[in-house]
């Protein structure tokens, strides 16, 4: 028996990419597991591939969330994982729509407050409850061309720290899940900064839903499912005028591709 058998599993934008593979993973370590994602057809698919059952709709408003809380409870009892996972990336700098940031934070912040917000009773009362955010390694670091995504992302990571912070002693564990590129269809959509900053170093999803259960079982924190990033980090922590000129020096670059393009 491992850490997820029997174990009632959510998992947002779980019908495509590292979402599905996190249901995939979830499904085949002995969870049951719930397979949410707006994009109804595709929830459906993944959730009969594992086993799962699908709950289509939004979980970023505060309505679809409840929705998908309760309708979660009813398919598995009582919710043990909730993976917060759909995520938006859209490009743009202060010039971006203001619906577009209003967008990110809903789907990469807020979704997670308030989902935590409707499973915290529960889980606090039970003394255990797993919450996992994925964050991406921009929220650790930044993304060039989407200052949105980037803010939003940081906002996450410090979310899901201050979750740890004050419920880890009650026993509520948070993770944040910080991959860099992956192979998925928000890399298609990041333009010359993706092809610059993720591509080359870009992983499968199913590396990344690995990683993920390697690090849930054994209690971790912060999941790298690429390891250079905790150097990145430490360098922007450390040394961060000379890592944003590291950044400059990329910005100019991906200018300079867009420029010839």
């Amino acid at each position: 028996m491992n850490a997820f058998t029997g174990q009632g599993a959510v998992v947002t934008g779980a019908g495509h990419g590292i979402g599905a593979a996190l249901a995939t993973a979830l499904a085949a370590a002995g969870a049951r597991v719930v397979v949410n994602d707006l994009d109804a057809d595709a929830a459906r698919e993944v959730a009969e591939s594992v086993g799962g059952v699908a709950v289509p709709g939004d979980a970023a408003t505060e309505e679809g969330v409840a929705d998908l809380v309760a309708a979660a409870r009813h398919a598995l009892g009582t919710i043990d994982l909730y993976c917060a996972n759909a995520g938006v990336g859209p490009s743009g700098g202060p010039d971006a729509d203001p619906k577009v940031w209003e967008l990110c934070w809903d789907v990469n912040v807020l979704a997670h407050v308030r989902a935590s917000r409707l499973l915290l009773p529960d889980w606090l009362e039970r003394g255990r409850g797993r919450f996992l955010s994925t964050v991406s390694a921009a929220g650790m670091l930044t993304m060039l061309g989407s200052a949105p995504y980037s803010v939003t992302k940081h906002a996450a990571l410090a979310y899901a720290e201050w979750l740890s912070a004050t419920y880890r002693h009650r026993g509520i564990k948070v993770h944040a899940l910080c991959p860099q590129g992956v192979r998925t269809r928000m890399l298609d959509s990041t333009g010359e900064a993706g092809k610059v900053l993720l591509t080359p170093t870009a992983i499968e999803p199913a590396q990344v839903a690995e990683a993920a259960l390697d690090a849930m079982a054994a209690d971790r924190f912060l999941i790298l499912p690429h390891p250079e990033v905790a150097d990145y980090y430490a360098a922007r922590a450390t040394t961060p005028d000379r890592w944003l000129d590291g950044m400059s020096r990329l910005q100019q670059a991906i200018d300079s591709r867009e420029e010839s393009a």
